[in-house]
């Protein structure tokens, strides 16, 4: 008798399409780093450009996925992943050849706004084209693409200074497009995923046509209390996260840490996040999202409240691993979650609506926590962020539903 457990081929197949993704997510997101870190502060001040013109143009893709990223979700539920996921791939491989063009920071400006598509593009299409392949153990498989995800982002700034190091800027930005030009053919690689409605997934029967279940799928989704509190959440993780990497390294600094110290703060901090977010995407799968969520928030809101009240780099070094631990508690489960609520045909519009706010989020972080650090101190303006996750924390667990 053969004791192993035969893997039917459709499973085998769908494991095969999700290790391509996470590939192709690695790819794209090291695509998209390498181009801005540590090059683009360097090439906007090549150009002429100023302190706070080189912060608009850093911002600038930022604002790109605010505008674009419900959109795209709700396109790839209308007409399908693969073409919404081809369009932000040709966006990957022709942006980093527009940086090669530019002569002005209005140039550079415009260049990051195009370039912003891509991501504000892919993030929330191939999160639901990973739960359209993972009807079951959606936050164990997001995770897994999730840290791919992070491990692209982690690389690529060692990578661009490596290059900087022993070659012009021109250099990052052709090792860019090679990088985007896989993404895109492994893009093209890609099959459509099933994406109708699941009898034992979803209760509930396909749409009768893709533009009526498009348009029904949106309205569900906006008027889906438990989503929008969920996408709140998930902003207010990542309004400390924005506040975080703005500001620590600033504080850290005022501390007498040297720089390579500080680069370690946030090397544990990502390498938290890559490690643990497998782990707690399937805790959240086998134990439920709602608890895991909160409890992920409140440990964001204690660390992100407690790093200007020591001067000391292990410590510092202790928070900054909780941050992290805190962060990827929260966010493994929160994409699952909006998953599940969302209709099989709205998953797009719902992840694409978290993506939205989200970016949002990011976005006041540092905004809020600059203005704070102007008028008053380190303690007011990490203690506002924290406070500002403990009161999203406190509404999630009161106002979201786990069941239906």
């Amino acid at each position: 008798m053969n004791r192993h457990r035969q893997i039917p081929p459709t499973e085998k197949r769908q494991f095969l399409l999700f290790m391509v993704l996470c590939s192709i997510g690695g790819l794209a997101i090291f695509s998209s780093t390498i181009s801005k870190n540590p090059v683009l502060p360097i090439l906007a001040q090549t150009l002429g450009a100023d302190l706070q013109t080189i912060g608009l143009i850093a911002a600038a893709s930022t604002v790109t996925g605010i505008v674009t990223s419900l959109w795209a979700g709700s396109l790839s539920d209308r007409y399908g992943r693969r073409p919404i996921l081809i369009l932000s791939g040709i966006v990957f491989f022709t942006a980093p050849i527009l940086y090669l063009l530019v002569h002005t920071p209005l140039d550079l400006a415009l260049v990051r706004v195009y370039h912003g598509l891509a991501t504000a593009v892919f993030g929330p299409v191939a999160m639901a084209y990973v739960t359209d392949l993972a009807p079951v153990r959606r936050g164990e498989r997001l995770g897994y693409f999730s840290s791919f995800q992070l491990a692209g982002r982690s690389v690529a700034p060692l990578a661009g200074g490596a290059i900087l190091a022993i070659g012009a800027w021109q250099w990052v930005y052709m090792v860019c497009a090679v990088a985007g030009a896989l993404t895109l053919a492994g893009m093209v690689l890609l099959p459509e995923p099933d994406q109708r409605g699941r009898k034992g997934e979803e209760g509930e029967p396909a749409p009768a046509s893709k533009i009526q279940g498009g348009d029904s799928a949106f309205r569900t989704v906006i008027g889906d209390r438990t989503i929008l509190i969920t996408s709140l959440a998930e902003a207010s993780g990542f309004f400390a996260f924005g506040a975080i990497e703005a500001f620590l390294p600033l504080y850290s600094l005022s501390a007498g840490i040297d720089t390579v110290m500080i680069g370690l703060l946030f090397l544990v901090q990502v390498g938290v996040r890559t490690l643990t977010r497998p782990l707690f995407g399937k805790v959240s799968d086998q134990r439920g999202r709602k608890t895991q969520i909160t409890a992920g928030l409140l440990l964001t809101a204690l660390t992100a409240a407690l790093f200007p009240y020591t001067t000391a780099w292990p410590v510092l070094l202790c928070l900054s691993a909780l941050f992290g631990m805190g962060f990827s508690v929260a966010s493994a489960a929160t994409s699952a979650f909006v998953a599940d609520l969302a209709p099989s045909h709205g998953r797009g519009t719902a992840l694409g609506l978290m993506s939205t706010i989200m970016d949002i989020g990011q976005a006041a972080g540092p905004v809020l926590m600059g203005g704070l650090l102007a008028l008053f101190s380190y303690r007011a303006g990490f203690g506002v962020t924290g406070a500002v996750v403990l009161v999203c924390a406190v509404l999630f667990q009161w106002l979201a539903v786990e069941e239906r």
